[in-house]
C-alpha cells in the first residue's frame, strides 16, 4: 500500500494474477514500484496451480503442471480474484482504495486469468458459456499471455474486452507445457484480436518467458534488470493513464519511455498507431 493512502486520498489498486507454479512473492518488482508511483497491489495466492506444484515425485511434473492447467482451475483463478477485490473492499483498507480505479495484472498463466476477468468469454467441455467478466475491472496489463486453448478463434473469445489492454512480451517468450505450447506470436495474436480494446503492444528484443518475473534469467543480471525496469515504468505509464486521466496511454509518456527504453524493442505500437478495425 503506498504511504500517501488515506481516506481522503484514496489510490488506485492493481490486483496481480502469478503465472502456473508461481507465487504471489514472484512479481515484487512491479508491486513495490507501483506503491512509490501512488498505486497499491494485491497479490493472491492461486492454491491449486501454485508454487506448491514443483514439489512432490519429479516424475510426475508434468501431469501436475497439466492438471492446473486445466479449464476449472482457470476458472477458479477468476473467481479467486473476484473473491481478493471483495475481501479488500469490505476490509479495514478499504477506505484507502479507490473502489473505481480498478486494474488487473498478470503473467503467463495469469494473463489468462487477467483476461477472462476482464471479459474474455469461454466455454466449459460440455459447451455452455462462462462469463467470468468483473465490472469493476477498468484496464487490464497482459504480460506473457497465452492462448486459449480448444475454445475456437480467439476474436470471439475476446470479442466483450473493451477495456484498455497493455500487452507485453518478449522475442524469446515461451511456454514449453506440452499440450500449452506457445510463442509470442500468440501473445501478438491476443493483441490483434482484442478489436473493441484501446490497446498497446510492446514486444522486447531480447529475455525469455522468466524475465518477466523476480528471477534472474539465462539473459543475465543485465538485461534482466535493464527489462523489468523498462518494463514496470510502461505498467505505470498506462495504469496512471487509464485509471487516473482517463485518457490511455498518452502520445508524450509513451514516446519518452520509447526513447529511453529503444535499443531493447523489437516491437512498439500504441492504440495511435494500431490499425483500425
Amino acid at each position: 500500500m503506498p504511504l500517501q493512502a488515506g481516506p481522503l486520498s484514496p489510490v488506485p489498486l492493481v490486483i496481480f494474477s502469478h503465472g502456473l507454479g508461481g507465487s504471489r512473492m514472484g512479481y515484487s518488482y512491479l508491486g513495490s514500484h507501483w506503491a512509490s508511483e501512488g498505486i497499491a497491489s494485491l497479490h493472491p495466492q492461486h492454491v491449486g496451480s501454485d508454487n506448491a506444484l514443483w514439489r512432490g515425485n519429479p516424475i510426475e511434473m508434468v501431469q501436475r503442471l497439466q492438471a492446473a492447467a486445466r479449464e476449472s482451475e482457470a476458472q477458479a483463478r477468476a473467481l479467486d480474484l473476484r473473491f481478493a477485490l471483495d475481501q479488500i473492499l469490505k476490509s479495514d483498507q478499504a477506505q484507502l482504495i479507490d473502489p473505481s480505479k480498478i486494474a488487473v495484472a498478470g503473467h503467463s498463466y495469469g494473463a489468462s486469468t487477467a483476461m477472462l476477468i476482464s471479459g474474455a468469454k469461454v466455454a466449459t467441455a460440455g459447451g455452455d458459456a462462462v462469463d467470468l467478466r468483473d465490472q469493476r475491472i477498468r484496464a487490464a496489463i497482459l504480460i506473457s499471455a497465452p492462448p486459449f486453448v480448444g475454445q475456437g478463434p480467439v476474436e470471439q473469445v475476446l470479442e466483450a474486452v473493451r477495456i484498455p489492454t497493455l500487452h507485453v512480451t518478449s522475442l524469446g517468450d515461451s511456454i514449453n507445457l506440452p499440450g500449452y505450447r506457445s510463442s509470442v506470436e500468440d501473445r501478438i495474436a491476443i493483441f490483434n484480436a482484442m478489436n473493441r480494446s484501446p490497446k498497446t503492444l510492446a514486444v522486447f528484443n531480447t529475455g525469455g518467458h522468466s524475465i518477466f518475473t523476480d528471477r534472474t534469467t539465462r539473459s543475465g543480471p543485465d538485461i534482466s534488470a535493464r527489462i523489468k525496469s523498462a518494463t514496470r515504468e510502461l505498467c505505470t505509464i498506462f495504469l496512471q493513464q487509464s485509471l487516473l486521466q482517463n485518457n490511455p496511454m498518452s502520445n508524450e509518456s509513451l514516446r519518452k519511455w520509447y526513447l529511453r527504453h529503444e535499443s531493447l524493442l523489437d516491437r512498439f505500437v500504441t492504440p495511435q498507431t494500431a490499425p483500425s478495425h
